[in-house]
């Protein structure tokens, strides 16, 4: 899977990079900016999507309710003010699931510690000898403009190494990692409420999905995203500011329209292929556990990457096929 913007596709389902804590980190919208061309076929796409926009569902079937929320894997400047409007929520909850639990996520830090071979390469050649001069001499520079040195960056699996390329520079020099996304702080909600969170999947399938990539694949997903002319600090712009405009389906279709421009002969195929596995069968998976885990009565809260709410294979969808009725809330007072 030969793919420009996989780490917008793998880290959000949406979120492709964070809020800075400089205030300075703007940027170009990017979708605003598009040809008059590329538009339309821009607005075409989304009208044929269905739920292409909201952040916060309520599903129901029968006296069981399911209150959804589209996260934004970082901190972003309205992080604490849709964090005071899920907490009610929450707190009526008698289970809160997340992508990967608080619980979890400490366990998959701890793990990498003690197995460092989850995230680098610990053996064999590095990306310094399998990208090939031009492009290693490339990502070096763009790597240490996210403040990683190359001698660190050299040892990074592709794939890892593509979703940092994925967020801008300004963004992760100026402290974007270090603030706690909402997907935390739900988790640490529910926690003082009594309801520790659970997770969607197994951290170890996550990973082994991301390692079953064939490593040529992965090398050509920092090459294209190299190649890629924009700035990624636009990017990562557009992707938050159309996410606070609960505009997810656009997010996702612009996604599609950059990476057939510049993904080469194969990108539709590839894109496809990568929605199938990232997706799609995560979204079915996550859909079967949850179904299998309520009873019926029970009032559960779900928050996952907001990519994965739109579509005919997104979880709002789902939902419905498994007989839940399907109300969008506001987010805003």
């Amino acid at each position: 899977m030969r793919r420009l913007l996989t780490s917008l596709l793998l880290t959000l389902g949406l979120a492709g990079g964070a809020l800075a804590q400089d205030p300075d980190c703007g940027g170009t919208d990017l979708i605003a900016a598009l040809p008059e061309a590329d538009a339309e076929r821009l607005q075409a796409a989304v009208a044929d999507v269905v739920h292409a926009e909201g952040l916060l569902w309520r599903a129901r079937r029968g006296d069981t309710v399911i209150d959804i929320f589209g996260t934004y894997h970082f901190h972003h400047r309205d992080t604490d003010a849709h964090l005071a409007r899920l907490e009610p929520l929450i707190a009526e909850a008698d289970k809160v699931y997340l992508e990967i639990s608080n619980a979890d996520q400490a366990q998959m830090q701890s793990d990498m510690g003690r197995d460092p071979s989850m995230i680098f390469l610990t053996e064999g050649p590095t990306l310094i000898d399998m990208l090939g001069e031009q492009d290693w001499a490339a990502f070096a520079e763009a790597m240490e403009a996210r403040g990683i040195p190359p001698f660190m960056a050299a040892k990074f699996k592709p794939l890892y190494a593509t979703m940092m390329l994925g967020m801008g520079p300004c963004e992760m020099t100026s402290g974007a990692l270090a603030a706690e996304g909402i997907d935390t702080l739900i988790g640490q909600s529910a926690a003082a409420h009594g309801t520790p969170s659970r997770s969607l999947e197994d951290f170890r399938d996550l990973m082994g999905l991301l390692d079953s990539l064939p490593m040529e694949d992965q090398l050509d997903m920092i090459r294209l995203t190299l190649a890629w002319p924009g700035e990624t600090d636009d990017l990562s712009y557009t992707i938050r500011e159309r996410y606070l405009r609960e505009e997810v389906a656009l997010i996702w279709e612009f996604s599609r329209l950059l990476s057939l421009k510049y993904g080469g002969p194969d990108a539709e195929e590839d894109f496809a292929a990568m929605s199938d596995v990232f997706l799609e069968a995560r979204n079915r998976g996550w859909v079967e556990r949850l179904m299998a885990d309520t009873a019926p009565g029970e009032r559960v809260f779900l928050a996952f990457g907001a990519g994965h709410l739109p579509d005919e294979i997104g979880m709002l969808r789902l939902l419905e096929n498994e007989g839940f009725t399907l109300e969008r809330l506001a987010l805003s007072p």
